[in-house]
């Protein structure tokens, strides 16, 4: 399947940490709480990047964008940015026609798409797919999905080669990815990078209400790869829910931390439900000889 061409954002070297996080799903909430995370850490903004799909399951749509907008951090578009942006009639997630995941998202597409303005719109339509930026003497491109389609799920099981396909394409040695929700770092057998940081709109089905992000930071022999957690005001979140009228499923997922259907997830991933996620920190040497294209 071809991609769609869209502007490309360069970044060019970043010397400092980079936070990078994904799907805000219209969660003000948990929004809020990054941003102060962020400042926090003392990570700019110009340092922030977002995999895209700021606005999907949760109750405040406009006002998230509004929050992403204003704090002036970077974005790759995610399909609902694309959708909305083109004026779509459904969410383009990639979900089975029929599955429960596709029932759901009539009601919580339709919300968003009353709430969004035209500015908002032409914002997300803007957006650039993909970004790129250096670090390290590592070149990484940020995508939504994939390289040759922005809806597509890359798991943590996922086959190499599918991820292969995506740093040839992009000609980079990392792939920073989202879409799929769940956080995970994955060295290739080449030595290449697939990254996910998670999302911060709903949990990662693992019990918990926590959410996802992570910081990529230089590092002596390498770059350091923290995944971390982020608590939030759920309950806050939950209650905008509820006063929305949107689908009971997702509200109860913001509490209980688990998905309200595993339609989308591979086996492997399905296996892990209800288990709560931990990770160490990572530390990614560029492959040598180098394997992509990087001039």
């Amino acid at each position: 399947m071809a991609a769609t061409q869209r502007p490309v954002l360069d970044l060019g070297r970043l010397d400092g940490p980079v936070l990078l996080f994904g799907g805000p799903y219209s969660n003000l909430q948990s929004t809020r709480a990054l941003r102060a995370e962020a400042g926090r850490l003392g990570i700019p903004a110009g340092r922030t990047i977002c995999t895209g799909d700021v606005v999907a399951y949760c109750g405040d749509p406009d006002g998230t964008l509004d929050e992403i907008i204003d704090w002036g951090c970077h974005v790759a578009m995610g399909n609902c940015e694309e959708a909305l942006g083109e004026g779509g009639d459904d969410c383009r997630c990639g979900f089975e026609k029929g599955s429960q995941c596709d029932l759901l998202s009539v009601r919580w597409f339709a919300h968003a798409s009353s709430r969004v303005t035209p500015a908002h719109k032409a914002w997300m339509a803007g957006l650039p797919h993909p970004i790129t930026f250096e670090m390290g003497g590592a070149k990484f491109a940020v995508v939504h999905g994939h390289s040759r389609d922005i809806s597509e799920w890359v798991f943590a099981s996922t086959p190499e080669g599918e991820k292969r396909v995506a740093l040839d394409d992009l000609g980079v040695d990392g792939v920073i990815a989202g879409h799929s929700g769940l956080p995970f770092t994955d060295v290739l057998s080449d030595g290449r990078l697939w990254h996910n940081p998670g999302v911060i709109g709903v949990p990662a089905n693992d019990g918990t209400p926590r959410v996802w992000y992570s910081v990529l930071a230089p590092a002596p022999g390498g770059i350091t790869i923290r995944h971390l957690a982020l608590d939030y005001d759920f309950e806050g979140a939950r209650t905008r829910m509820a006063a929305e009228a949107l689908p009971d499923a997702y509200r109860q997922a913001l509490k209980d931390g688990l998905w309200p259907n595993l339609d989308v997830l591979p086996t492997a991933e399905a296996a892990l439900t209800g288990q709560a996620l931990a990770f160490e920190p990572v530390t990614w040497t560029l492959p040598e000889p180098r394997v992509g294209k990087v001039a």
